[in-house]
């Protein structure tokens, strides 16, 4: 088979990819398949949707055009009905390679003597006449729906009639040239970290689009707002405290998790003074800065210290709670990821309300994203509110983890590389498999603060180190970016990263596992590396009664 850069193309359609396959198949594993090959002039940007490089032959550049194809009086037609197109292909490829041919012979690893390069167009869904003829095109430069088959062979031909006879056939050695000039590694022709930037970017402005959601709640003191991961959750609890902080109310904005606590700080920290929240961050310090004993380490795990932080603290801070004086009190609580909540901790919440009847109190969660065993509600009646679009994540990462939603959810994300699985024998390391996947990101182009190695079960050595100079040092590794951050997913729970290598070293039989799968597949935003047994993972996600409807949008 040809090799095909980058290893995990984006296609701008889905003939793209069937044609690429069909290369793959036809060509000598020695030829080269480039998709989606971008190059810029100062006149403008263009692009070469297929590059193909054949030794003993040449270069061809392949400019795809599916559906309807039909020429008028001259002038190219794509579609058909009310949904019809003037193009011109045959300029586009053309001066696509042309720039591109300038940009390859400008390099100096480039060979001195001439190549041959030309140009082809593919209809893989229109039928061309056999005596079909355009003064800027022949017959023998198409291939149509018949010719699919047949599409190596007439590229082959098309290279080695192309330019003056003396011209030399491609060497193997050029076509590895090839792939070095134009980067030959994943993406060669889109810097990652700007394609995740313009996926960000989209994410924002469709999640502000949420935010008018918010005014259809003002009148509602008590809201719930559940929603699938990736669903602006946790946007819309930070823009619905800045907006009551704003209007004079005395707000606080607590979850339970430290590294999404150290979140909400740090976006709440750079609101305007009038915005200020009276309280950000976690459930349990928030009974500390009550007045209640700051406690036994959390991080050793035996039945006293669970019982403490688990049940006597959240005891001791509901009796806080009821002799708090009026201005310490609260006109409005948020919760985020409300789900990690149990049942005794909501009694301090409700506690901590000004007005215990009617005060506001918005939580937002996910039930699917219940990793811990409590699964608390509120003893009061909420307004449910569902977001049923994903925003932050790119397709192809949300379908791998929809399944495990629960809930009907519309695609709305950019687009990106599949997600990639990494099987590991039995026997193997895997943590060490997702230390070489993580290097390979870097190597990809993904800066160190861009990517996360998450665990499923035992922590990664360097989580462990780290934790040794406590929590809040260790968290601050998540945030100076200065290198890969290793987590584990039961502390990630409400944070991201563009690219995420998820280690499922987990046993057979841990507490929910399901829910650490859900919370692991959907913190990567554009690139996810799966390193386990697939099968294994599959069956450990699946559940009999799984029946979530989704659509792509």
């Amino acid at each position: 088979m040809a090799t095909v850069l980058p290893e995990h193309p984006v296609y701008g359609h889905p003939s793209e990819e069937m044609i690429v396959e069909k290369l793959r198949d036809q060509l000598s594993e020695d030829s080269l398949i480039v998709v989606g090959q971008r190059v810029s002039t100062d006149e403008k940007e263009h692009e070469v949707d297929i590059l193909v490089a054949m030794p003993g032959a040449g270069i061809v550049a392949m400019e795809i055009k599916a559906g309807q194809i039909t020429v008028e009086d001259g002038q190219w037609i794509q579609g058909s009905g009310a949904k019809q197109y003037r193009i011109d292909p045959v300029a586009q490829c053309r001066d696509a390679l042309y720039a591109l041919r300038g940009f390859v012979s400008a390099d100096p690893r480039w060979p001195q003597q001439y190549q041959r390069w030309t140009h082809m167009l593919v209809f893989p869904h229109a039928s061309i006449p056999d005596d079909f003829a355009l003064p800027d095109i022949r017959r023998n430069r198409i291939a149509d729906r018949d010719q699919l088959d047949h599409l190596a062979t007439i590229a082959y031909r098309l290279a080695q009639d192309s330019g003056s006879p003396d011209r030399p056939f491609l060497a193997l050695a050029t076509v590895d040239r090839l792939a070095e000039v134009l980067g030959g590694r994943g993406l060669p022709q889109r810097d990652v970290v700007a394609r995740a930037a313009e996926n960000a970017d989209i994410a924002d402005a469709l999640t502000r689009e949420q935010s008018v959601l918010l005014r259809a709640i003002d009148a509602l003191p008590r809201v719930e707002i559940r929603g699938g991961a990736g669903s602006g959750k946790t946007f819309l609890a930070l823009e619905q405290a800045r907006r009551l902080s704003r209007a004079g109310q005395r707000v606080a904005l607590i979850c339970y998790s430290h590294g999404l606590a150290g979140y909400l700080k740090r976006v709440t920290g750079g609101w305007r003074r009038r915005e200020q929240l009276a309280y950000v961050g976690e459930f349990h310090a928030l009974g500390v800065e009550w007045g209640a004993p700051v406690g036994p380490d959390e991080r050793v795990r035996s039945e006293e210290t669970v019982h403490w932080w688990e049940v006597e603290l959240p005891r001791l801070m509901a009796e806080l709670a009821d002799q708090l004086p009026d201005g310490k009190k609260f006109d409005a609580v948020i919760v985020d990821e409300a789900q990690d909540f149990a049942d005794q901790w909501w009694r301090p919440v409700i506690g901590a309300l000004r007005d215990g009847e009617n005060g506001r109190l918005l939580i937002v969660g996910d039930a699917g994203q219940s990793v811990f065993e409590r699964a608390g509600r509120p003893p009061v009646d909420l307004v449910p509110l569902v977001l049923d679009h994903n925003l932050r994540n790119t397709r192809q990462i949300a379908s791998a983890f929809l399944p495990l939603v629960g809930q009907r959810m519309e695609l709305r994300g950019g687009t990106g590389p599949e997600v990639r699985y990494v099987e590991v024998g039995a026997g193997e390391d895997l943590v060490a498999a997702g230390d070489d996947e993580a290097v390979r990101l870097l190597d990809e182009g993904w800066e160190p603060r861009d990517v996360a190695l998450l665990v499923t079960g035992s922590r990664h050595p360097m989580q462990v180190e780290l934790q040794k100079e406590g929590n809040d040092a260790y968290w601050e590794t998540f945030w100076d970016g200065e290198d890969i951050f290793y987590g584990h997913v039961l502390g990630f729970k409400g944070l991201e990263r563009p690219a995420v290598v998820l280690v499922c070293n987990h046993h057979d039989h841990v507490d929910r596992l399901r829910e650490r799968i859900y919370v692991g597949l959907s913190r990567a935003t554009d690139v996810l590396v799966v390193v386990g047994d697939a099968e294994a993972i599959e069956a450990a996600a699946a559940t009999p009664d799984s029946g979530a409807h989704h659509h792509a949008g």
